[in-house]
């Protein structure tokens, strides 16, 4: 028979264990966006030791955040040397929209069929934002922010498929937005973006899915593009 001192025990084992799950959880998220931002700039050595003292947290959470961070690509551990953060190459966020441009096109084919007339009326009003946003401040600065990844974001979540929303909301939006702070002269088309994001947004609420889903795979191939063309033009510089 469990004694009342066993349970108290248990009790406040199992409460400690949430609040160092928790705590490791927003130290996850206070680190991605440090990086993502480039408050810690690519290719720097990231020291457990300064975290831990920076962020006062013991080490156990600061190591669960970190392979949570690891686990997204955002940092490299190499060997000898230590955990320095990811530099992600041109060559490296092509292959990414490659994939991009298959999955978020499933993804926009998947909405059609799932997404609620709330939750078009909610990228509706988002467009609406996005729009006045560009038409007040510099373009480019639509990339920088959450404007041009919240319309994705919310497409991706109204699939209701777990995987892409798995595969396409971690990882890659991280390393999306990661490169784009890094590379603030790529893709500076947000006016074309917005018009092909209404568009999108068009035939998803006529629920064809057939359109959305050859909308978005363009719409992600020509941002392709652009990154292609701009290494060309590099290479001969």
């Amino acid at each position: 028979m469990t004694s009342t001192s066993q349970i108290v025990d248990n009790a406040m084992n199992q409460s400690i264990e949430i609040k160092e799950q928790t705590k490791s959880e927003n130290l996850t998220e206070q680190l991605i966006e440090a990086i993502v931002s480039g408050e810690y700039s690519p290719g720097s050595k990231i020291s457990e030791t300064e975290l831990a003292r920076f962020f006062n947290v013991s080490r156990g959470p600061l190591r669960e955040a970190m392979m949570r961070i690891e686990a997204l690509n955002l940092v490299e551990r190499i060997p000898h040397v230590g955990t320095r953060v990811a530099t992600l190459s041109q060559e490296k966020l092509i292959e990414i929209y490659a994939v991009r441009e298959a999955l978020e096109g499933m993804a926009a084919n998947l909405a059609c069929k799932h997404i609620t007339e709330q939750e078009i009326a909610g990228l509706e009003m988002l467009l609406e934002q996005h729009q006045e946003h560009i038409e007040q401040v510099d373009g480019a600065s639509y990339f920088h922010q959450h404007g041009d990844f919240d319309f994705h974001y919310q497409i991706i979540k109204a699939s209701r498929n777990s995987k892409l929303i798995t595969l396409l909301c971690n990882e890659l939006y991280h390393l999306l937005r990661m490169y784009r702070y890094q590379s603030p002269s790529t893709q500076s088309r947000p006016t074309l973006a917005l018009n092909e994001h209404f568009h999108i947004l068009t035939a998803i609420k006529e629920r064809d899915a057939e359109l959305a889903e050859m909308l978005m795979r363009r719409h992600i191939k020509r941002s392709r593009e652009l990154i292609e063309n701009q290494l060309i033009e590099e290479g001969k510089n």
